[in-house]
């Protein structure tokens, strides 16, 4: 049990929101919880969660509130449009870990803190893995008081890292997944590359591992590649989001991002192709394909 227990709102129920929320129930936390298709939350209840009908109920009486929402649009709407903004209490936190766009980040901050919320982007990455365990990777954009404030949320969720102003930790996750998402790509290539030349691929991933070219990427979507497991964890279609949203982001800026913009095209054919709902490793069935190599 914590010493102080905080009220905790979490929107969302899915992947994600489902072991985080009993994870902060677990360190002795009041929990309640909502989202837009109930059944998927009431397995929460045994676990001494609250599951309300409405996000303005779940929020109404919470310290910190964190949302695991699909994407800025869907947050908006439940912050602005479903009443939970006004809902919540003056001096209450958001802490958004959905990953949206930096600016839809800023946008909301704004907006919240007109009505006397603070906020913070907070995405993560770790996957389902990471929230089971509670050694996400937190990356956080805002007030470092409120960072400050977040500090007995983000213990028992994984290891939370501030890097800046508002939008900041949007950022920072646009980043990680333009990593993830090129990564992925380069050893999908690579392994179908020695295939095509007659190597065998799996002995391929275990010699090139330990040198340069090692990553988790290898290790762990490159098994995926090799064993043909492509049950999503992270799912194509949500690597692709995050690209257009990295993408958008760049041409907000003035940057060019060539790179991004290649793997972006290649991660829109492949859900094009019907492999939206695969792992995002999936995108190698997408190269496989191309080379008639299925």
């Amino acid at each position: 049990m914590t010493t102080t227990p905080l009220r905790i709102a979490v929107l969302g129920i899915g992947m994600m929101g489902l072991p985080m929320a009993r994870r902060l129930s677990e360190a002795g936390h009041r929990v309640h919880v909502w989202n837009r298709t109930r059944a998927k939350a009431e397995p929460l209840v045994r676990h001494g969660i609250t599951v309300d009908n409405t996000p303005a109920e779940a929020v109404r009486e919470a310290d910190v509130v964190i949302s695991l929402l699909e994407n800025g649009p869907v947050v908006g709407h439940v912050l602005f449009d479903l009443a939970a903004a006004r809902s919540m209490r003056k001096d209450a936190l958001f802490v958004d870990m959905a990953s949206i766009q930096p600016s839809e980040a800023r946008d909301h901050a704004a907006r919240l803190g007109e009505l006397g919320v603070a906020h913070l982007d907070a995405p993560v990455s770790g996957g389902t893995v990471g929230a089971e365990a509670g050694t996400l990777a937190i990356m956080v954009g805002g007030r470092s008081e409120d960072f400050a404030r977040a500090q007995p949320v983000f213990e028992h969720l994984g290891r939370a890292t501030h890097v800046g102003p508002h939008g900041a930790g949007q950022l920072a996750k646009l980043a990680n997944q333009m990593i993830v998402g090129i990564t992925i790509g380069a050893v999908a290539e690579a392994l179908l590359f020695a295939a095509k030349g007659g190597a065998d691929m799996a002995k391929v991933r275990e010699a090139i591992g330990g040198g340069f070219a090692d990553s988790r990427i290898l290790q762990l979507h490159g098994q995926r590649m090799v064993e043909r497991d492509f049950a999503p964890r992270g799912r194509m279609a949500v690597q692709l989001k995050d690209l257009r949203n990295a993408m958008a982001t760049a041409r907000e800026t003035g940057f060019d991002a060539p790179i991004t913009a290649l793997f972006e095209a290649l991660y829109a054919e492949g859900v094009e192709h019907g492999l939206g709902e695969l792992d995002h490793s999936g995108l190698f069935v997408e190269l496989a394909s191309r080379n008639a190599m299925q």
